[in-house]
């Protein structure tokens, strides 16, 4: 069983930066999943916000790009997130995905709030 945990989390003024991470229990680099970065804001559903291949082919949504940043370490077997010049409507529970068709896996998340 995959196991996900992420950190990193926490309370920030707007234009600030956090650096959240994605400690997978198992060898990404052995077999190439697709890991991402989801949030999910109260009365809002899910939405990807970063994902990256074994190909380090990344994509963000529009309302990020310019400010967050994923990456991995295949030696380590985390994923990160740096979020920069935050803004109040990035507050939202962050989730890690590992897709390793045809299983997707899940952390239990960590809460992001930046206030104004």
């Amino acid at each position: 069983q995959v196991q996900l945990v992420e950190s990193g989390g926490g309370l920030v003024q707007a234009g600030g930066s956090l650096r959240l991470s994605c400690a997978a229990s198992i060898s990404i680099a052995s077999i190439p999943p697709v890991m991402g970065w989801h949030r999910q804001a109260p009365g809002k559903p899910r939405e990807m916000v970063a994902t990256i291949t074994s190909g380090d082919n990344r994509h963000y949504v529009d309302s990020v790009k310019g400010r967050f940043t994923i990456s991995r370490d295949d030696a380590t077997n985390t994923l990160y997130l740096q979020m920069s010049n935050l803004k109040p409507e990035d507050t939202a529970v962050y989730y890690c995905n590992l897709y390793q068709a045809p299983k997707s896996y899940w952390g239990r998340g960590t809460q992001v709030t930046v206030s104004s």
